[in-house]
């Protein structure tokens, strides 16, 4: 175990990657706008925010900050990005677009930072990049086409924002 993970917090940045991969997956393949939904969603985020939160005490690879660090920041953003519409849903016309875009590219960035950290795992640092730029890759173009393909089906039907509310973006 000492090989695989290097720390506590090593071993608590995988476990929150686990939890946030597997509730992930639930809430982008089961029905929106229930209370499991919302209750997966809330567990989502949080092992999220502690897989953030884990990443900037890792410096092993690198020994300073370094491109997993800014996936991080990255990650962060498309966390808030997806959480902040639904919170402050009345100031925001199109939440549930902000919502959906962004809390499903956070889903494919967790995907593509397994790749990258499974991968790391299993290539001396000549052949990590380069596997891990295909696999990123890889694993962007597979979310963007499945995120394209499925939006007209969840953005549809949505309710209207309420008259009158004031927005962020007028």
């Amino acid at each position: 175990m000492n090989n695989f993970v290097h720390s506590t917090i090593g071993l608590l940045h995988l476990t929150a990657a686990v939890v946030a991969m597997i509730t992930g997956a639930i809430v982008i393949l089961t029905p929106k706008a229930t209370v499991r939904h919302k209750r997966i969603g809330y567990v989502y985020v949080v092992s999220m925010l502690l897989v953030n939160l884990t990443a900037f005490l890792i410096y092993q690879l690198f020994g300073k900050f370094g491109p997993f660090h800014v996936a991080a920041l990255f990650s962060f953003v498309t966390i808030l990005g997806g959480m902040i519409p639904i919170l402050f849903r009345r100031r925001f016309p199109d939440w549930l677009s902000y919502h959906y875009f962004f809390m499903n590219w956070s889903v494919v960035g967790l995907y593509a930072a397994f790749w990258a950290e499974t991968l790391v795992r299993l290539f001396r640092m000549a052949q990590f990049w380069p596997v891990v730029v295909l696999a990123t890759l890889a694993t962007t173009l597979t979310g963007s086409i499945l995120i394209r393909r499925h939006k007209d089906r969840f953005l549809t039907g949505r309710p209207a924002t309420p008259i009158g509310k004031p927005t962020l973006f007028p």
